[in-house]
């Protein structure tokens, strides 16, 4: 009786500590203009993706060999590509490729490697020591050259790029979560749910996972603009979409040969990239600052 005490208590408190950071945690995170500016981006780019077939002035597959290499102007505010293409109708439905693309990968790691870390954290013994070895060897390779070695596996392809960025990431997000329940499965309330025969999937699923929630939307916000700086790498290589999809790592590689003449080709789409990171990195901190107890106080 007193264990099923002890677990309900701590999760009426938890329930309570929801309550009071839901209306707190948005007055913390404005506090920060640089989290506010990462947001700021974030919804730009998200918007522009939703609305391309709205709000992009041409179509971004039409060429106009007429207007190839064109400067910006009124009509075409980023200028035309080599084939005439406007750039700005290329960069806003790359928006809508790049963030999938991103989504997807963090969706594949979250999937995969939460459970995994979980898993690994609470039972401990064999099991995580093997399940660590293969995480190390996983990352022994760099994160993009493990994702050129799985589309070399998988081929080339906008899915298969999907898949190697999101397999690339699960090690990272194993040893986040494992490293979580390490700590958290010696908690009282943990002991109390074994005590009264709770099964090991709902400790799991009900009291220590959501109690990892906090770093893994963290580390899946940055995980987002490392997917897209991949995704635009693997592009820019020949190993991702293929021309003419208007994905902002094929820009930079077809227009890097005409840097010298028409640098606005390869210029924009540069710029795309390094802010769509930029506003995620920026994001992630800000929520890092709001979300982790031993930072609140400095905000």
């Amino acid at each position: 009786m007193i264990n099923k005490t002890l677990v309900s208590r701590a999760e009426k408190s938890a329930d309570e500590v929801t309550l009071v950071r839901r209306g707190t945690l948005w007055r913390r995170f404005r506090k920060s203009p640089s989290a506010m500016l990462g947001l700021t981006i974030v919804v730009l780019f998200m918007g522009a993706g939703l609305l391309a077939p709205w709000i992009a002035p041409h179509d971004p597959l039409r060429p106009d060999f007429g207007r190839a290499r064109e400067g910006p102007s009124w009509d075409s505010p980023l200028g035309r590509d080599e084939l005439g293409r406007d750039i700005l109708s290329r960069i806003i439905y790359g928006a809508r490729i790049s963030l999938w693309i991103g989504f997807i990968a963090v969706a594949i790691g979250v999937v995969c490697g939460v459970p995994l870390g979980a898993i690994s954290g609470y039972y401990g013994g064999r099991l995580d020591i093997l399940m660590q070895r293969l995480v190390d060897i996983m990352l022994a390779f760099p994160g993009l050259l493990l994702a050129i070695v799985l589309i070399s596996i998988l081929g080339v392809g906008l899915s298969n790029v999907m898949v190697a960025i999101g397999v690339a990431s699960i090690p990272t997000y194993v040893r986040l979560v494992r490293g979580s329940v390490l700590a958290l499965r010696e908690m009282d309330y943990i002991a109390a749910a074994k005590a009264i025969g709770m099964s090991d999937s709902r400790i799991i699923f009900r009291h220590i996972l959501p109690n990892c929630l906090a770093p893994i939307i963290v580390q899946s916000t940055l995980q987002i603009a490392t997917a897209i700086l991949f995704a635009a790498g693997l592009g820019f290589l020949g190993l991702g979409a293929k021309p003419p999809m208007p994905e902002w790592g094929v820009m930079l590689s077809t227009g890097r040969d005409y840097l010298r003449d028409w640098p606005h080709i390869a210029t924009f789409p540069g710029l795309a990239i390094m802010l769509s990171v930029l506003g995620f990195n920026l994001l992630g901190d800000g929520l890092r600052d709001v979300l982790d107890p031993r930072l609140r106080g400095k905000l």
